[in-house]
């Protein structure tokens, strides 16, 4: 089992199989929420063992489609816990133990920073990677 919590750790979490994969988002979005790499997991194996109360969502607005989740004390960004999809992201830093898998790919590598230096060999595509090369 792989467990997972927030900064202050009124949320907790575990994920009780291996995630889908990892992989890292470089949209301004994603770095702005405070999260950009996240592991894929499915709806049966998440479940939120505390902290229901203090999760809030900030909802996405067009062009963007999903909601983010953060722990309404401390701002830990938390990924989609509350989606109902039946596959979606949490965010790999709130991961109290190793998930076992790296790093799947990176997308949006358009709008990655210049400052920021990708430190791995997964593949890198501008946008989102084509179906069938990895992607959910």
């Amino acid at each position: 089992m792989i467990q997972g919590s927030c900064c202050c750790g009124a949320v907790r979490f575990a994920l009780l199989k291996q995630p889908e994969m990892m992989v890292t988002c470089h949209c301004t979005r994603c770095r702005k929420v405070g999260a950009s790499t996240f592991v894929l997991v499915t709806k049966e194996s998440f479940r939120l063992l505390s902290g229901a109360a203090d999760v809030a969502v900030f909802e996405a607005a067009p062009p963007y489609a999903y909601n983010r989740s953060f722990c309404r004390l401390c701002g830990t960004a938390l990924g989609e816990i509350g989606s109902g999809e039946d596959v979606f992201p949490v965010a790999a830093n709130c991961l109290d133990t190793d998930p076992r898998i790296r790093n799947s790919f990176h997308e949006f590598v358009s709008e990655k920073p210049a400052w920021l230096e990708i430190g791995d060999d997964a593949p890198q595509y501008d946008g989102h990677p084509p179906k069938g090369d990895g992607a959910p």
